[in-house]
């Protein structure tokens, strides 16, 4: 079988592609399976039709596409908690195990599947769990974001000879497609029925870059699923220590010991990599990069400490070493191994493994999420020095002064911790994480009912007025704004959230839009956004200025004295359930503790008039309400029970946790909570200042 592909390989293949197709071939056909029904009953274990294809990526982890397994299974029963088959062949080891598929993404499939026969949304995956322990190879996944367009393989099922069997031709990627999460294969070859799965291998680099996902029907060629959408995976509820960082773990762990296992003389991953002819134009090559064994063994020695605490972590540390900001291109880097792929070619001609041990060092000395390993972090370091005396002494020495910097920061950082506990008062909790929060601004198109939308990363007081663009769209209908904006706030979710809690979401719209049901919109696991997570209503564009930074205005004063407690509610719209429109004079007048109240829709007068008088008279933090539908009972209850939990919560710096509580045991069915349904929160906390600049609008 190899014999047969290698000779297809090296027509109109170079020299270096066609070598490297014989050295990566057997490691890939080792790891690559065959999917299909579970095995059972008294018949031959796999003897059933073929689904398609998958591979090992870790070790009891089996990647596959999700119309593998949904197609296969049929198409009335859920794709997650599915059983089915594997086969494989891995050195003298053949046999046929059951698995389980663990989740599917996008997550909608299980709500939505397209027909027989059509193209399933991406990125079309799915992660299927060995449900025995088996001795298997695994793939090298790349860490790269992007693909470098160059020959590839890919590997599948076929039946060619009328029997099942994995085999491996080659094309060129030829560009991406949706957005990058797909990958465009050249029509050198075709793509048989039952490849889909199957890896797609980059020749020039010995790593997997894609999984197989379709065919063309005319023309040749097809697409493939960026294994770097695994990244999307659904996360734990509370941030971001969830499935994608188990099985990266056990992969950067496979593959370590791999390399420092002598019980065996097969090659493995790291040998080839080694082997592999040199990259054509790599001025670097050797002194400026890292050996494959050096690779191998700094994932590995990431691979031993725990996680990071949010990707904005990983971001920071690669733009300390990196020298610029990293690509924000989605998705999010959720690892440390992720942080390596966005040091690849640094700018300026600068060293790759210059810029990968600075970073490894500024790792060592991290906060870390939880306590690591004794000495996995001092063993990180230890190989970083003994690395680099194989390179610069003037980057020996930079990296020692850096080390020393980071250990007295670190110590720093925890004796100031620890201070606090000790003796001085402990921080009151229950207020809003710090960090990075997602950004959501939606503008209207004047009288038509069309918006214009942007998703962005806010990093936070820490670095106020600093954004990350996410995903930006155009002439949106109103009921397709939670369609088109369920991927690109999902991304920014990965970005933003911590181990700790859940990031914010501000909703910067302007008054009229601030009854946009953004609360109620699910984006993963099938959870309104607003039982999730905080969603606080910001003032967008045209009125960018926060009152504290107006000349003459109270507002700075307002919003400490709200935040400090106790806190007093004033009906802003009503007076006795009837609508009014506040003086200016009356609403300046009111205590700084006043929390005003917004009890009708947004977009009617006085609500409108009242929620620009609000800002006016310096107010940062207010109440407003999404009227039920076929409102026209009492306001009454909506203002009894609100003016009891801000009684409850005494200062203003609670109030947007205390309401996603309030919004959870409504969605809970608490009968004492129904009061609540539609209630928003505007926030407008002067330390996290908005982009001044709007988006363009419409198409031209």
């Amino acid at each position: 079988m190899s014999h047969q592909w290698g000779a297809r390989m090296t027509e109109g293949r170079t020299s270096g592609s066609a070598r490297a197709f014989e050295l990566l071939e057997p490691l890939v056909l080792a790891a690559t399976v065959r999917v299909h029904a579970p095995p059972g009953g008294y018949g031959t274990a796999g003897a059933g039709p073929t689904w398609g294809s998958g591979f090992f990526i870790a070790p009891g982890w089996v990647l596959t596409c999700a119309h593998v397994v949904g197609e296969g299974g049929g198409a009335t029963v859920r794709i997650a908690g599915r059983e089915v088959g594997i086969s494989f062949s891995s050195g003298r080891r053949t046999g046929t195990v059951a698995g389980r598929v663990e989740c599917v993404v996008p997550e909608r499939l299980e709500e939505r599947r397209p027909r027989r026969g059509a193209l399933w949304d991406l990125p079309d995956l799915a992660l299927v769990r060995v449900l025995a322990p088996v001795s298997h190879s695994c793939v090298w996944l790349t860490d790269r974001s992007r693909p470098r367009f160059d020959e590839v393989a890919y590997f599948g099922c076929t039946e060619e000879l009328g029997i099942p069997e994995i085999t491996g031709r080659t094309t060129r990627l030829r560009g991406t497609a949706g957005n990058g999460a797909a990958i465009r294969l050249g029509d050198d070859d075709e793509i048989d029925p039952g490849m889909s799965g199957g890896p797609v291998v980059d020749l020039a680099r010995g790593e997997v870059v894609g999984v197989v996902k379709a065919r063309r029907h005319a023309g040749g060629g097809g697409l493939a699923v960026s294994v770097v959408q695994l990244r999307t995976l659904p996360m734990a509820a509370r941030g971001q220590v969830g499935l994608y960082r188990r099985v990266m773990q056990a992969h950067d762990l496979y593959h370590y010991d791999q390399h420092l296992s002598d019980l065996d003389n097969r090659r493995t991953w790291t040998d080839v990599h080694g082997e592999l002819p040199p990259e054509d134009g790599d001025p670097y090559a050797g002194r400026g990069r890292l050996t494959p064994g050096e690779r191998t063994t700094l994932c590995g020695l990431l691979a031993e400490l725990p996680p990071p605490g949010s990707s904005e972590t990983v971001r920071a540390l690669v733009e300390a070493a990196r020298g610029e900001e990293p690509d924000p291109q989605p998705p999010a880097p959720l690892s440390w191994r992720d942080g390596l792929g966005l040091l690849r070619d640094p700018p300026g001609g600068a060293a790759e493994a210059a810029a990968m041990l600075r970073y490894a060092t500024d790792v060592s000395v991290a906060d870390y999420r939880e306590p690591p390993t004794p000495g996995a972090d001092e063993e990180l370091w230890e190989w970083v020095r003994a690395t680099a005396e194989r390179l610069w002494r003037p980057l020996r020495r930079e990296l020692g002064e850096r080390h020393e910097r980071g250990l007295a920061e670190r110590e720093r950082r925890r004796r100031a911790t620890a201070g606090r506990a000790a003796h001085g008062p402990a921080p009151r909790s229950g207020g809003l994480p710090a960090g990075a929060s997602a950004l959501l601004e939606v503008w209207a198109h004047g009288w038509e009912d069309l918006y214009d939308w942007r998703v962005s990363v806010l990093a936070g007081p820490a670095r106020p007025g600093r954004v990350t663009p996410v995903d930006s769209g155009v002439r949106a209908t109103l009921a397709g704004l939670p369609q088109a904006l369920r991927a690109p706030l999902a991304e920014a979710f990965r970005r933003c959230d911590t181990h700790e809690a859940a990031a914010p979401l501000e909703v910067a719209v302007s008054p009229e839009l601030f009854g946009l049901p953004v609360d109620e919109w699910t984006v993963t696991g099938g959870v309104p956004l607003g039982v999730q997570r905080p969603v606080l209503l910001r003032h967008g564009a045209g009125a960018r200025e926060h009152p504290a930074d107006r000349e003459g205005a109270e507002g700075s004063a307002r919003w400490a004295r709200v935040q400090a407690g106790p806190l007093q509610d004033e009906r802003a719209d009503c007076i006795g359930g009837r609508p009014r429109a506040p003086a200016a004079e009356w609403l300046s007048g009111l205590p700084d503790n006043t929390v005003p109240v917004h009890c009708r829709a947004a977009d009617q007068e006085p609500t409108l008039g009242s929620l620009h008088a609000v800002r006016d008279a310096g107010y940062g933090v207010a109440v407003t309400r999404r009227p039920p539908p076929g409102a026209g009972g009492s306001c009454a209850p909506f203002h009894r029970g609100l003016r009891e939990e801000l009684a409850e919560a005494g200062r203003g710096e609670v109030l947007p946790l205390r309401l996603q509580e309030l919004r959870g045991r409504a969605y809970g069915a608490d009968p004492d909570a129904y009061w609540a349904a539609g209630a928003g929160l505007v926030w407008e906390d002067p330390a996290r200042p908005l982009p001044h600049d709007e988006p363009l609008q419409g198409d031209l």
